[in-house]
């Protein structure tokens, strides 16, 4: 029997590097139309930059600030994206190199009413990603969100008003009162506002009153995604110190990207992908919680069916310390093709 039903994740989720122009360019090889475009800057000092295609072309949210969205001048295309001038946005400066991370998800968008507030949704349910657009009403309140199975994380912004965190669910906290905020370095908090103590469900996920969620006539943003086998993993970990042996974590495919973060007390957020790393051990860290350049700050190996820690860097690997992260696969570990993946 096949492992998954996803042979090419990069069907799905794939990662690209390229050089800033300074100039109008194209960037193509994603393999699909972005519909999460998330980009950094690897050489230099610059805020992180996401693209949806709900919210449509030309709109930028700043994963590592609570700042609203602002206007740019970039396209989502077919196989990637283009910048139709030279006005480098921290993604297209002459002379400096860059990552995007790109999902597909379903499309512009559906009218969406499983919820007590309509939404609008650009679903995968093969991968398990969602776009989810809603305005808030002040008072909890459930939003549907497409994906036929319950999320393990959702992750919401304010659209329109600086100040408000980007907060994340994340199924593996201990309850659905907790969350983190993934563009602070805090540890997991407490707090009914934003998800009333409410597990999501197969079709909708709940809000609580909190303004950052929910705010009344407000327009905002989820993102939220399901485990799928072979494809994506969701989960928690314990470090354990050690920088030869350190803690393996099972996905049940080979990694193309991770991103972990220490909840029992403060850490980053650390990013780690296959092209910016292509060979073990994985040096090559960037932080989702700062502006941060590239740096060497923390190892892992990507394996056949999981990911090695090769580290004690506090972000990822100290003993006793307590962790989630997100993976998403380059190979599962056997498709329909019944052709099991390899170590690199």
């Amino acid at each position: 029997m096949a492992y998954s039903n996803i042979n090419k994740p990069t069907d799905y989720f794939n990662t690209v590097l390229y050089s800033g122009t300074g100039a109008a360019q194209s960037i193509t090889g994603v393999g699909f139309q972005p519909q999460i475009l998330w980009q950094k800057s690897r050489s230099a000092a610059q805020n992180h930059r996401l693209m949806d295609i709900v919210r449509g072309n030309n709109l930028t949210l700043k994963p590592d600030t609570t700042l609203a969205e602002v206007a740019n001048s970039t396209t989502l295309d077919s196989d990637g994206f283009s910048f139709t001038d030279g006005s480098g946005e921290n993604a297209n400066d002459s002379g400096k190199t860059y990552v995007a991370w790109n999902w597909l998800a379903g499309g512009t968008g559906v009218s969406n009413t499983d919820g007590t507030i309509t939404s609008t949704v650009s679903a995968n349910t093969t991968s398990g990603f969602s776009i989810v657009s809603y305005t808030g009403t002040g008072s909890v309140a459930t939003v549907g969100h497409g994906l036929g199975v319950a999320p393990n994380i959702v992750i919401v912004k304010q659209r329109t008003v600086a100040g408000n965190h980007w907060i994340m669910y994340h199924s593996a906290l201990p309850s659905a009162n907790y969350f983190l905020y993934l563009c602070d370095t805090d540890p997991q908090q407490t707090a009914t506002g934003f998800f009333n103590n409410t597990a999501p469900t197969s079709s909708v996920f709940t809000i609580g009153s909190d303004a950052q969620v929910n705010a009344n006539t407000s327009t905002l943003i989820a993102y939220c995604f399901a485990e799928k086998k072979g494809f994506s993993k969701f989960g928690s970990y314990t470090g354990n110190g050690s920088a030869n042996d350190g803690t393996f974590i099972y996905t049940g495919f080979k990694p193309s990207w991770v991103m972990m973060k220490r909840t029992n007390t403060t850490g980053e957020w650390g990013m780690f992908d296959n092209k910016r790393n292509s060979f073990n051990v994985a040096t090559a860290e960037l932080k989702a919680n700062a502006s941060d350049a590239e740096e060497v700050n923390g190892a892992i190996d990507f394996l056949s069916n999981g990911f090695k820690l090769k580290a004690t860097s506090a972000f990822m690997n100290a003993s006793g310390s307590t962790y989630i992260f997100m993976a998403f696969a380059e190979n599962p570990l056997v498709g329909t093709n019944n052709i099991p993946t390899t170590a690199r």
